[in-house]
Parts: C-alpha cells; structure tokens; sequence
C-alpha cells in the first residue's frame, strides 16, 4: 500500500490559505477517485475538494475551521497506486498551523498607465487597499482566522472581546463556533459589552443607544446572515464608499433578435443540449462596445487608471438560497457567439451546483446583470469593485412604438427593452457613459438576423 498526501488545492492567484468547513469523510472511510472529501472557504467563494485517488482515509491532519496554507498537506490516503509521497514525519511537521501571517502574494497584471495630465478631471484620494485581516489589529499573540475576523468585523465585536473568548479549536484557537456562542450569550445579556477603550469613558446615553440599532417586535422572526450574505454586504457597501454611483438609460428595440432567437432556438437545443438565451447577445453587444470605447474597461489605482488589456465579462447571477454571485467570461472578446453562450452556461451550472472555484469568479472587467429575469423594466445596480461600470438589462416588453418609414410616421407594437448603464463618475464622465450604452443599444438593433449558430 502506498500512501498519498491530499493537499490544500489552489484556489486563484491571489488566495493563499483556506478555512476548512466541513470533513466528507472520516479515518477508515473508503474513497472513490472523485469522491468529495471535505468543503473550503476562502474569502470570495465556498469550494468541495475531491479525492484525485482512490482508497481508504488513513489521517486527517486539520479540523474544522483550521485554516491552511494552499500546498500544505490535509489528510493521508492509503491507495494501490504508485504515488512520489514526502516521508510521514515531514507530513505531520507540517500539520501544525503557523501562526504568524502569511505574506499575501502580490496578483501581477499587465497595466498601461494614462499620464496625469491626459486626465480630464481631479482623481479621487487613493483608495486603501490594506486587505480585511490587516484592517482588524489584533492586541495579543492569538492567531483569528479570516473567518473568525469577518465575522468580529460584522457584528462589530471589539479586539478586547476577541482575545477574551475562550478557544476551542487546536492551541486553543477561537473558532467560527467560538465567536457565534459569544454573540448568543452576548445578546441575551442585558449589561453592555464595553472594550478596554471605552472602559474609562461614559456609555452613551440610551436614546442614542436604541436607536443604533433596528428593533424587533414579539413575533418578529430573525434570520443570521450567512457567510456569502455578510460578504455580499460587505461589498455593497464599500463600493458605495469607493465610486461616484451614477447611470444613464435607453430604450432598445429588440424586435428583430426576438425574432430571429424564436427561429432558431429549437435546433440550437437538440445540437448543443441547453437553452439559447438572451445573455450572449448581450455580452456580445457589450464586448463590441468595449472595443470601441476602451476607457471603459478600467480600474482605478488611487491616483492612476489601470486600462485593461483583457476583456472579461461578470454574469451577476442569482443563487436558489437567494445570494448572489459573479462567475465571469475570461476573454469574451476572443469568443463568437456559440462559444460565449457555451461559456455563459457552463458557468451558470457550476453557480447553481455550488461548484464555482476562486478563479471562476476573478479577473471581472465588466459586468452584466439580467433584472428582466425577474420582470423588472429599470435598475441601477451597484459596482463591483474594481470594475468602473456595470449594465443592467430589463424585461423585454410589447408596446406601441412611433417608427419613422418611407410612408412617413406609424405606430406599430415591437419588442422594447431598456438599458441600465451605472458608472463610477470618478473616471467616467456622462458624455462617456452616455455614449457606451448607446453604442451597446445600436449593436443590439442592427443584430444580424441572416447569421445562424
């Protein structure tokens, strides 16, 4: 019997560690190549790890919501074949968490810098980048998560209530568990929790008090916020804190594209195996935008517009749970038509199947969200940071419209849609912003019906 050291996966460039959620499986447990050994977290999605062998589960090197360095080993597997293994002992030296912080790797990308004095407005102050972990200073030696440091942040638990939570993971490590207890027993005692800053001041008066946080009535029912809803929150609101939100709309007419989908997406779903829908169309129309109008494709760096070389497309899409998440379109201008509604789909069922990995949901330049799903005609969504603009789609709708013919004026009833274009005014002036969305919107009316995929 060989035996086979099961590692932290990598998980996208710039993640370096991943908490562990869930074991699978246990020492003992047979396993099939394949089999889903354990569930990870990082900071941007929730992964399932698979077996890449076939045996039996021999040891388990970490537990629940020990974080781990990607390449460390996890859990030992007994196998019949042949594998190039480390010795057991350098295994469990290894099995030890460290404690001190792992320098984050620096993500490389390929930047053209617009000079200061091309730049048409006054830049904004420079955005702080310093990463969640470093923004939450810890005042002893104990080693948080960045689970655990999240969820401190969220509920606003102070650096002197953490270091007195009794720990019961390894060493004595506060745990997810750990902190989700303290915040029970927090909130069903009546005296005030106060930090070692506020030890010596006086508490705020009550009025003040009550009114800093939402009441609840008798019958009232209160739902914990999960994992991604407090990471979607998160995101919310520090994009607003970061961009200048503004939008500008148009009406398309759809018209010949619904037609010329009707006609066709019949035998597109007996050759290919899945729906044709509208989103390809879309991101299609946007990438050709982009093209023409690059100044769109930015992010901002403080003082300095980084102008991206790639054009990668998020699909904000909305999970049966009700979160919501961005799989994103690596290269979508180097895509036709078929191969973006393949990639589209793909990506869709990986979102729905919980099956999304780090690097399906990085790299974003550009993002498209679909409100007409839910019948919606108008929005205006928020930016994901660091993108510069975002498009929303609405409900394609009948109604009368005034077209202008040889004949002169008729009214006749076509298929209307209206586009949403929300942008960040710190670098994306209205004139700019204007014109992208009808650029997008003239794209989509003169689709071309003869084409067929």
């Amino acid at each position: 019997m060989a035996e086979y050291q099961l590692t932290m996966p990598k998980m996208g460039e710039s993640v370096i560690e991943a908490t562990i959620l869930s074991w699978n499986k246990k020492p003992g447990d047979t396993i099939l190549e394949n089999d889903i050994i354990l569930e990870v977290a990082t900071d941007k999605v929730d992964s399932e790890v698979p077996s890449p062998v076939s045996g039996v589960l021999k040891e388990i090197l970490f537990k629940e919501n020990d974080v781990v360095a990607v390449d460390q080993v996890i859990a030992i597997i007994e196998t019949d074949k042949e594998v190039v293994v480390k010795p057991v002992q350098e295994v469990k030296e290894q099995a030890t968490p460290k404690k001190e912080k792992i320098e984050e790797k620096k993500v490389v990308e390929e930047k053209v810098v617009i000079k200061e004095e091309e730049i048409p407005f006054v830049p904004s102050p420079k955005v702080n980048p310093t990463p969640i972990e470093a923004q939450t200073p810890q005042t002893s030696d104990k080693f948080y998560s960045p689970l655990v440091l999240n969820i401190a942040k969220t509920e606003n638990i102070s650096n002197a209530e953490l270091d007195a939570i009794a720990g019961t993971g390894a060493d004595g490590r506060v745990t997810k568990d750990d902190v989700l207890k303290y915040l029970q027993n927090r909130k069903s005692s009546p005296q005030q929790v106060v930090n070692k800053e506020q030890a010596n001041t006086n508490q705020l008066p009550a009025k003040i008090q009550s009114e800093s946080k939402s009441s609840s009535a008798i019958g009232d029912e209160i739902i914990e916020m999960d994992r991604m809803r407090k990471l979607i929150a998160r995101n919310m609101l520090e994009s607003k804190k970061t961009s200048a939100h503004v939008s500008s709309f148009i009406e398309v007419d759809m018209t010949n594209i619904v037609k010329w989908r009707e006609k066709i997406k019949g035998n597109f779903k007996k050759r290919e195996g899945f729906n044709l829908t509208y989103m390809p169309i879309f991101t299609e129309a946007i990438v050709k935008a982009i093209k023409d109008f690059p100044m769109i494709n930015i992010s901002v760096d403080g003082e300095k517009i980084i102008k991206k070389k790639n054009i990668n497309i998020g699909i904000a899409t909305a999970l049966s749970n009700g979160n919501l998440i961005v799989p994103v379109v690596k290269n979508a201008d180097r895509m036709n038509l078929i191969g973006l509604a393949t990639a589209i789909n793909q990506l869709s069922d990986k979102a729905r199947n919980n099956q999304l990995s780090p690097t399906d949901i990085e790299g974003g330049t550009y993002t498209i969200s679909n409100i007409g799903t839910f019948g919606n005609i108008l929005g205006t969504p928020i930016i994901p940071q660091p993108q510069v603009a975002i498009m929303a789609v609405g409900a394609i709708t009948k109604k009368p419209v005034v077209l202008e013919t040889e004949q002169g004026d008729v009214i006749a009833i076509r298929h209307m849609m209206y586009l949403s274009h929300t942008y960040d005014h710190r670098v994306v002036d209205g004139a700019l912003g204007g014109m992208f969305v009808k650029r997008v919107a003239e794209y989509l009316e003169n689709f071309d019906i003869q084409q067929d995929i």
